[in-house]
C-alpha cells in the first residue's frame, strides 16, 4: 500500500526541538511542514537550516502550512494552551513532556482533543528504550512474581547557567522543579511498570538553585498492589550527570536499569530462564547516550506514523501522559502539606477514564486554561518573548 507523506510542524525551537527535528528527519513517510518560535532569530536559524518556512506565532503557521500534526516543544505550563489551538484546527497534537503544569490544564486539552477528534501524543521516548522494553515484557509475563518495591534515582546536575538561559525556567507557572522538569520521564516509568498509585510522601527542597521551585527531592509511593517505591532526585550532582536508573524488586527477579538515562541493564536475574534473558546480555554492555533525552524520539514518532495512518494505537496519549502528571502533583502537594497524598487526586470535573466528544464542555474547559495566560507574565521585553519560546 502507497501511504502519503505525512507533514509535522513544530512550535517551539528550544533546547529539545533538536531531537524531534532529527526523528522527524530519520522517519521514513514524515516531513517537517514548517517551525515557529517567537523569538525571531531562533524561528529563522531553526527555519533556514532545515529547509522549512518558519514562523513566530502557531497560528500564523497553521493559516499558511498545511500540516497532520503539530509537535509542541514550548515551555511546559505553555503545553495545554498551545495544544488547544493546535486541536481547534483539526490538527493532531504532540505535546512534549510534561503535557501540563497543572491537571485541570490538562483535562483541558484532553477535552479539546477528543471533542475535535484528533489525536493526543504525549512524548514519554524513556518507554521505547530496549532495556525497559524487556523490563516490562517480563513485568507482562509474569516473571517477577509479586511485585515488592521500586526504586527511581536522577542524579543529573543543571548549573545556574541552564536555569538564567530562559526565564521560564524553574518556576511553578512555566516549569516546575527537577520532578515537573528533568524526572517527568521516569515518574512515568515507575507507574507505568509497577501499576496504579494509592499515596504518595514526599519532601522537595531548594538546596543550591536560584529558582522557585526544587532542585531536589524525595518521595516514596504506595501502589495498590501493595508495593512500595521510592524516588530520588536532584540535579546537584557534581560534577555531571551520574545516573538515571530503575530497579525492580519482586518475588521471583531483580533488575536495575541504569546508565546516565536508563540505557543499560546493570543487573538482570530471575529465578526461571526465558528466552529474553539472551536479549538482555548486550544490553549490558550498552554505552551512554549523547544526551539524557536519548534516541527514544525515533521509536516514538514510528507510532506516531502508524497511529496516523491506521495501523497502530498510541504508545502514550493524553490519558497516559496525565497519570504521570497526576502523581507529580501528589508529589508536590505532600511536600507542601507534610501528609500522605492518595491518589487519584481529588480534582472537581477530573477528566473521565473514556474519551469525551462533548463539544461545549471542552470549548468551556480549553477557554478556563487560556484566559489566565493572557496577557503573559508582565516582564522584560526579552524575557517576555522567551516565556513562549
Amino acid at each position: 500500500m502507497t501511504y502519503r507523506t505525512l507533514r509535522i510542524a513544530l512550535a517551539g525551537c528550544g533546547r529539545i526541538s533538536r531531537n524531534h527535528l532529527d526523528a522527524i528527519r530519520a522517519v521514513e513517510g514524515l516531513q517537517l511542514a514548517a517551525v515557529c518560535d517567537t523569538v525571531a532569530d531562533r524561528a529563522r536559524s531553526t527555519g533556514e537550516a532545515q529547509g522549512v518556512p518558519w514562523f513566530r506565532a502557531i497560528e500564523e503557521m497553521l493559516d499558511a502550512v498545511p500540516c497532520d500534526a503539530v509537535a509542541i516543544c514550548t515551555p511546559s505550563g505553555l503545553h495545554p494552551r498551545h495544544g488547544i489551538q493546535v486541536a481547534r484546527r483539526g490538527v493532531h497534537v504532540i505535546s512534549e513532556k510534561p503535557m501540563a503544569t497543572r491537571l485541570e490544564e490538562a483535562d483541558a486539552l484532553v477535552q479539546a482533543c477528543d471533542a475535535a477528534g484528533v489525536h493526543l501524543f504525549v512524548v514519554k521516548q524513556n518507554r521505547l528504550n530496549p532495556p525497559i522494553q524487556l523490563v516490562k515484557r517480563a513485568i507482562d509475563k509474569g516473571r517477577f512474581g509479586r511485585l515488592y518495591m521500586a526504586n527511581c534515582t536522577v542524579r543529573w546536575t543543571r548549573p545556574q547557567e541552564y536555569y538564567d538561559q530562559a526565564p521560564w525556567r524553574g518556576t511553578w507557572e512555566f516549569d516546575g522543579g527537577a520532578f515537573m522538569n528533568q524526572a517527568s520521564h521516569y515518574v512515568d516509568l515507575m507507574q507505568w511498570l509497577m501499576g496504579p498509585v494509592e499515596s504518595v510522601t514526599a519532601k522537595t527542597a531548594t538546596l543550591a538553585r536560584r529558582i522557585e521551585s526544587e532542585d531536589s527531592g524525595a518521595a516514596v509511593v504506595r501502589f495498590r498492589n501493595g508495593a512500595l517505591g521510592v524516588l530520588e532526585v536532584t540535579m546537584l550532582t557534581y560534577p555531571r550527570n551520574m545516573e538515571g536508573s530503575i530497579t525492580v524488586l519482586g518475588e521471583r527477579g531483580t533488575v536495575k536499569i541504569g546508565g546516565t538515562a536508563v540505557n543499560r541493564i546493570e543487573h538482570w536475574q530471575f529465578a526461571d530462564y526465558d528466552d529474553d534473558d539472551k536479549l538482555a546480555e548486550p544490553l549490558m554492555r550498552a554505552t551512554n547516550p549523547a544526551s539524557v533525552y536519548g534516541s527514544g524520539h525515533v521509536g516514538y514518532y514510528e507510532n506516531v506514523r502508524a497511529v496516523l495512518r491506521g495501523e497502530a494505537t498510541p504508545d502514550t496519549d493524553g490519558r497516559a501522559g496525565r497519570k504521570s502528571l497526576e502523581l507529580i502533583l501528589g508529589i508536590y502537594e505532600s511536600a507542601r502539606t507534610g501528609r500522605e497524598v492518595p491518589v487519584p487526586l481529588r480534582i472537581p470535573g477530573a477528566v473521565s477514564p473514556e474519551p469525551l466528544f462533548d463539544l461545549p464542555r471542552a470549548r468551556a474547559a480549553a477557554d478556563r486554561v487560556e484566559a489566565p495566560m493572557l496577557p503573559l507574565p508582565v516582564a522584560a521585553d526579552e524575557q517576555r518573548r522567551e516565556l513562549t519560546s
